[in-house]
C-alpha cells in the first residue's frame, strides 16, 4: 500500500484506468469470438458484423490496448477467412 499522498492518487488512477482497458479488451475478444464462430459455421452473414468488429479492433488499437500492426493482423486474417468462405 503507498504511504506518499502522490503514490496513492497514481494507484486509484491505475485503477480507474486497469477496469477501461479491461472493458475495451473483453468488447474486443467478444466480438473478434463471435465472428469466428459464424465463420467456422459457414455463416454468411458474418460479412454484415464485420464493419463493428473492426471498430472495436481500431479502438483498442488506437487507445495503446493492443499494437497498431496487431489490430492490423487481426483485421486482415478475419477477411481472409470470410473471404475463404462459399
Amino acid at each position: 500500500m503507498p504511504n506518499k499522498k502522490s503514490a496513492k492518487k497514481e494507484l486509484r488512477k491505475n485503477i480507474k484506468r486497469k477496469a477501461a482497458n479491461k472493458q475495451i479488451t473483453n468488447r474486443l475478444k467478444s466480438a473478434v469470438k463471435a465472428n469466428i464462430k459464424k465463420i467456422n459455421a459457414g455463416d454468411k452473414s458474418v460479412k454484415e458484423s464485420l464493419p463493428a468488429t473492426f471498430k472495436a479492433i481500431d479502438k483498442a488499437a488506437k487507445k495503446g490496448i493492443i499494437k497498431k500492426n496487431t489490430a492490423s493482423r487481426k483485421k486482415s486474417r478475419l477477411m481472409k477467412k470470410v473471404n475463404n468462405l462459399k
